[in-house]
């Protein structure tokens, strides 16, 4: 394998933009799967909170504070290190936040306490927050904006494979053994993933060739600055709203108002898990050819629709909450692999890491407010054991929705008019 690695730099000037070398095909590769296991640490607590909460005799609202403690760690996180990211190789900078994101799983993994496990998702959303961000900002160093809409299609195949894959098991994991195992399989497949990225990868380094006298302070208070990135900030935060609202409690309201069993829950993810991974790269595809907007569009709309359909939702058939899920799942990773591949649009190279840090550390941050939010307006009723007040979140989420379509149609003509400059000169 070094060998074939080692020669696809000489081919890379003779691909045509729409295609893909075999490096940038082992990029896309190794990045998706670092991502499924960053994703899967952060999701895997949330179909485990049945039995979290009920093991540990914690209330909705303390779990929605586990959940979000790593969010709002890994926001903080991500400002912090935005002042360095543009500073290092990109490799090594990826490099250390996944040793310690390992770290912090391992703590997770070992956690007896509810006390103990805040302390533990802290400290791995520390680490874990800004991997994603140092990702994005190897795609857009690595691949051209025409074909960024596929490879953000294949890289966010980790969030439908962390389904199919990772929460089933997890859960079976869970349900078989305690609800530590599934972080100890994160462990393990973890530093599969962090050799083959150490052995294999080569540098990214191309920013450091553009000098800058900036320190660390003055770079991020530059990124910070600029209009042009803070109309995307806004955006990001309503972005995060809808996920980190609905999804921390959905294993609690399928169980309890939807009238599943856990053993359901595993065959419910795995099945929307399918749909989004198919449905991935084809909507990566689209978003290239027909408009990362329109399609970013088209996905809010049916978002909007599965999400006032599903709170409203009472006892239902497995296969029915399946169907929805499922369709709901695609309206969601529409909107995020169309508005994620024109936002690497915004940023310019010696700025990419930083912004993408800044962004990241806003989504974190905003959808870890979100989620405590969404824990003290749910709560759940003592006698029936059903979740009350889930609706409200569906209204909530279809609002920022719905402003959110007009604010990444900014960003969208932000876009046009740097590619209609660039073609100018």
């Amino acid at each position: 394998m070094e060998e074939i690695l080692d020669t696809l730099d000489k081919k890379e000037d003779l691909q045509p933009k729409h295609t893909f070398t075999r490096y940038q095909k082992f990029m896309i590769a190794i990045l998706a799967f670092l991502q499924f296991t960053v994703i899967l640490d952060f999701m895997v607590l949330s179909p485990l909170g049945f039995i979290v909460m009920k093991e540990m005799q914690i209330s909705t609202k303390q779990f929605g504070m586990v959940v979000s403690a790593y969010a709002i760690s890994a926001g903080l996180a991500g400002l912090f290190a935005a002042g360095f990211a543009d500073r290092f190789d990109r490799k090594k900078f990826l490099m250390f936040f996944y040793v310690g994101f390992l770290g912090g799983t391992v703590f997770c993994a070992m956690a007896p306490t509810y006390e103990m496990l805040l302390a533990a998702r802290i400290v791995t959303g520390i680490f874990g927050g800004v991997i994603g961000s140092v990702g994005f900002a190897i795609i857009g160093d690595l691949f051209a904006l025409e074909v960024r809409g596929q490879v953000m299609g294949f890289v966010q195949m980790a969030f439908a494979a962390s389904q199919i894959l990772g929460l089933p098991i997890g859960l079976l994991l869970a349900n078989e053994f305690t609800w530590h195992a599934p972080f100890w399989m994160i462990v393990g497949l973890g530093i599969i993933a962090g050799g083959i990225m150490y052995i294999y990868m080569k540098p990214v380094n191309a920013h450091l060739k553009i000098k800058s006298e900036r320190n660390a302070i003055d770079h991020l208070g530059h990124v910070i600055s600029n209009i042009e990135y803070l109309k995307v900030f806004l955006s990001t935060v309503l972005l995060a709203t809808g996920g980190f609202m609905l999804m921390p409690l959905g294993s609690e309201f399928s169980t309890n108002n939807l009238g599943l069993t856990k053993n359901q829950l595993p065959y419910l993810y795995l099945v929307t898990g399918i749909v989004s991974i198919a449905f991935g790269p084809l909507v990566g595809k689209l978003s290239d050819k027909k408009g990362k907007y329109t399609v970013f569009v088209i996905g809010s709309i049916i978002s909007i629709v599965m999400v006032l359909i599903y709170t409203q939702m009472g006892i239902t058939p497995l296969w029915v909450c399946m169907v929805l899920s499922g369709i709901m799942f695609v309206g969601i990773s529409s909107r995020i692999i169309s508005s994620s591949a024109l936002i690497t649009a915004i940023p310019s190279m010696q700025d990419r890491g930083a912004f993408m840090s800044v962004n990241s550390s806003v989504q974190q941050i905003s959808g870890g407010i979100a989620t405590g939010i969404a824990g003290m307006i749910v709560v759940k009723n003592k006698s029936t054991g059903l979740l009350e007040h889930y609706d409200i979140l569906g209204y909530v989420v279809t609002g920022s929705i719905l402003v959110t379509i007009g604010l990444m149609y900014i960003v969208h003509k932000q876009v046009q008019s740097k590619l209609l400059t660039h073609k100018a000169v």
